[in-house]
C-alpha cells in the first residue's frame, strides 16, 4: 500500500514569469494528510486567497497556460509545478504565490524537481486514495483527441505530436510515468513554439517573459540559437503539460491516456469529465458505511437536528440528515415547496431559491457535522469566512437539494468544511465555510 506524501521542509522559489514576464516569489510548504494541494495567492497587502488544485478552480486563458482563480484573484502557468507534484508523488503541499503566475525558470520542470528532491519527501501515514479509470472516456475535437483508457498497473501516457508544419516534425512518444521516469524523461523538457507563432504570441500578452533561452522557437525542425535534450523534446513537453493537468482531477490518475495533437484546453475538458466521474462515484457512496470510517453513519430527522441546531421555523433549511459521521462527513436533505416564505417577494412572477439561502443551508449542514462531535455538543457554529462561492444552476420549487459537506479541519475553536449542494445530478452551489465554535450564552 503506497501512502501519502508531503515534502520534509519549506521550499523558496524566486523567478520571473513565462507569460507575465514579472518577478515572482513561491513558497512551498509541507501540508497535513488529505490536504491535497492548495494554492495560495498572497496580495501586496498580505490578504491571502486559497485557490485548491481542482478543475472547479480553472481559470480560462485562451489555451496557451493552465491558471487556476477563485473571484478576481487568479494564478498563472500552474502545469509544470503540479506535473513535478503528480510526476513524484506528492499528494499535500501549500503553495504560496507572492504574484500572479508561477516563475518559467528554463520553461521545464526541471527545476523544481532538483529543488523538491534537495529539500526531501515525507512519507504520510494515510494511504494515497487514487482515482481509477474503470471505463473509456473520449474526447474528440476533430483532429484533436484523448483517450483515457483503464490501466491498474500505473499511469501511462502516449502522446502524437503532429502541428502539420515544415518547422516542426511529428513525433511520438509513450511511457509508464514513475518518478525515476518523470525526473529523467519529462521534467527537462522545455517549452516550445514555431517561429511565425512568437510574435503573434507577444501580442497577445503571452510569453512577456519568454526568450530564446527558456523557449524553444522551432524553425526548420530545430530550435533557434538552442540545442535540443532530447530529439522529440517538443513531444515530451506535451506529456509534462497532460501531467500537470490531470492532476486537476484532485487525485492521483491511474489510467492509459493517449493524446493527438491536444493542448491545455482539452485537456481541462477530459480532466471535467474525470472529475465528474468522481462526484458521481461519490455520491453514490456516501450513503453506505465506509471501511476505514471509526464509526458507522447515521441519520437524523428533524428532531435530532433541532437538539444540535439552534435555528428553527422558518430559518431551519434541513429537513434532515441521510448521512453522518462526526468530524468527517454529512449529507442534509432539503426539499424546496412552492409554499417556503420566500418565493412570495424573490421573483414572485419566476420563483427561484434566493442564493444565500443555498449557502445559508449547506451552511446549516456543516453546522451539524462540526456540532455533532460529543466534545462540541451545546456549542453554537458561527461564521467567520466563506470562500470560493459560486452558484451553478438556479433551484426551483420541487426541487429536492442534497447538501453534501466534508471536513477541512476541526480545532477545539474553529472548524472548517467544503460544501456542495446538489439537485439530482447537477451542482448548484459550492463553498468553503469557517466556523467559530462557542460555548452557548
Amino acid at each position: 500500500m503506497e501512502h501519502q506524501r508531503t515534502i520534509q521542509k519549506i521550499i523558496r522559489l524566486n523567478g520571473k514569469g513565462l507569460h507575465t514576464g514579472m518577478e515572482v516569489e513561491v513558497v512551498i510548504k509541507p501540508a497535513g494528510m488529505n490536504r491535497g494541494i492548495v494554492f495560495i495567492h498572497v496580495d501586496p497587502s498580505g490578504n491571502e486567497s486559497e485557490i485548491p488544485a481542482v478543475v472547479d478552480s480553472i481559470s480560462p486563458n485562451g489555451g496557451r497556460q493552465t491558471s487556476l482563480g477563485r473571484g478576481k484573484v487568479r494564478i498563472r502557468t500552474v502545469e509544470h509545478l503540479l506535473a513535478t507534484f503528480h510526476g513524484l508523488g506528492i499528494d499535500n503541499v501549500l503553495v504560496e504565490v507572492h504574484g500572479d503566475e508561477i516563475p518559467g525558470f528554463d520553461g521545464s520542470a526541471k527545476y523544481f524537481v532538483e529543488q523538491v528532491l534537495e529539500t526531501g519527501i515525507l512519507i504520510q501515514n494515510t494511504p494515497r486514495d487514487y482515482l481509477y479509470v474503470t471505463e473509456p472516456f473520449y474526447l474528440d475535437e476533430g483532429g484533436q483527441s484523448l483517450v483515457a483508457l483503464p490501466y491498474r498497473d500505473g499511469l501511462k501516457l502516449s502522446y502524437s505530436l503532429s502541428y502539420q508544419h515544415r518547422d516542426l516534425e511529428d513525433q511520438f512518444f509513450s511511457s509508464v510515468v514513475t518518478p525515476e521516469v518523470f525526473e529523467r524523461e519529462l521534467a527537462p523538457a522545455r517549452t516550445f513554439c514555431l517561429k511565425e507563432e512568437a510574435a503573434l504570441l507577444k501580442a497577445k500578452g503571452y510569453g512577456q517573459g519568454a526568450d530564446l533561452e527558456n523557449t524553444l522557437v522551432f524553425e526548420n525542425g530545430q530550435p533557434i540559437h538552442n540545442t535540443l535534450r532530447f530529439p522529440n523534446e517538443a513531444c515530451r513537453h506535451k506529456v509534462m503539460d497532460l501531467l500537470g493537468d490531470l492532476y486537476l482531477t484532485g487525485k492521483p490518475l491511474r489510467a492509459h491516456v493517449i493524446a493527438c495533437r491536444t493542448g491545455h484546453l482539452q485537456n481541462m475538458k477530459l480532466v471535467a469529465k474525470l472529475r465528474a466521474a468522481i462526484n458521481k462515484e461519490k455520491r453514490g457512496s456516501m450513503s453506505k458505511s465506509s471501511s476505514s470510517s471509526s464509526s458507522q453513519p447515521r441519520e437524523l430527522d428533524v428532531n435530532e437536528i433541532q437538539k444540535i441546531l439552534p435555528h428553527r421555523y422558518p430559518f431551519l433549511l434541513v429537513d434532515k440528515i441521510v448521512d453522518l459521521v462526526p468530524g468527517e462527513r454529512a449529507v442534509g436533505i432539503k426539499n424546496v415547496t412552492i409554499n417556503e416564505y420566500y418565493f412570495r417577494g424573490h421573483f414572485p412572477g419566476h420563483p427561484v431559491m434566493p442564493g444565500v439561502l443555498i449557502l445559508e443551508a449547506l451552511a446549516q449542514v456543516g453546522g451539524v457535522l462540526m456540532l455533532s462531535r460529543p466534545e462540541n455538543r451545546g456549542k453554537i457554529a458561527y461564521f467567520m469566512t466563506i470562500e470560493g462561492v459560486k452558484f451553478r444552476q438556479p433551484v426551483h420549487p420541487g426541487d429536492q437539494l442534497r447538501l453534501e459537506a466534508e471536513v477541512i479541519k476541526i480545532k477545539s475553536r474553529t472548524g472548517q468544511c467544503s460544501g456542495k449542494a446538489y439537485v439530482g445530478d447537477k451542482l448548484v452551489c459550492e463553498a468553503e465555510v469557517k466556523f467559530a465554535l462557542v460555548e452557548s450564552a
